[in-house]
């Protein structure tokens, strides 16, 4: 258990039966009345945000979140398939690994995330190197400028790259953006 007027960003509670992340508090000491702390709360597995306020002597349930290295392995069609390091396999739904779909490719690591032994989200490494698919030739003398263009990866992913980055080649991508950031050599 832990004490509302404990919370820090980051930590994972257990509220109403969901498990949430703190993303801001705030502890409030009005002139009239009782203190309380106010707080912005993150659904870690639907990422719906709520935001409440507790009385700092409430305690609510803390939630333990195991986090895991796994490889991409592959895809039956319905499920994603996920290897540990001891070589057991973890079936995920499309809802579950949605977003880091557009980032891996198989054989690729991730980190997937447990709640009581049951998994609940997929997240990619922070920057992914990707092969360019489909994209429009740069004409020249367009590339002095700022000017993007949309590119399709690998993955099935668009993102706009700059004008002087062609079909074939490989480039960096920052997944938590999902901007390009560099080609690579």
């Amino acid at each position: 258990m832990i004490a509302a007027g404990d919370f820090r960003k980051g930590v994972t509670i257990e509220y109403n039966g969901n498990v949430y992340v703190v993303v801001e508090f705030q502890h409030v000491k009005p002139g009239k009345g009782a203190a309380f702390v106010r707080t912005r709360l993150k659904n870690v597995v639907t990422g719906a945000v709520l935001e409440l306020t507790f009385n700092p002597s409430e305690k609510v349930e803390n939630a333990h979140i195991e986090t895991k290295k796994m490889t991409y392995s592959y895809s039956d069609g319905e499920l994603y398939w996920f290897m540990d390091e001891e070589f057991n396999l973890t079936p995920l739904n499309h809802d579950q690994v949605e977003d880091a779909l557009k980032y891996i490719k198989e054989n690729d690591p991730v980190t997937v995330r447990f709640y009581k032994g049951a998994a609940f989200s997929v997240e990619c490494e922070n920057f992914v190197e990707l092969k360019i698919v489909e994209a429009e030739p740069g004409v020249k003398g367009n590339t002095a400028t700022n000017a993007t263009k949309m590119a399709t990866l690998e993955t099935g992913a668009k993102i706009q790259v700059p004008m002087f980055v062609n079909e074939g080649e490989v480039i960096r991508v920052d997944t938590r953006t999902g901007e390009y950031m560099e080609r690579v050599k």
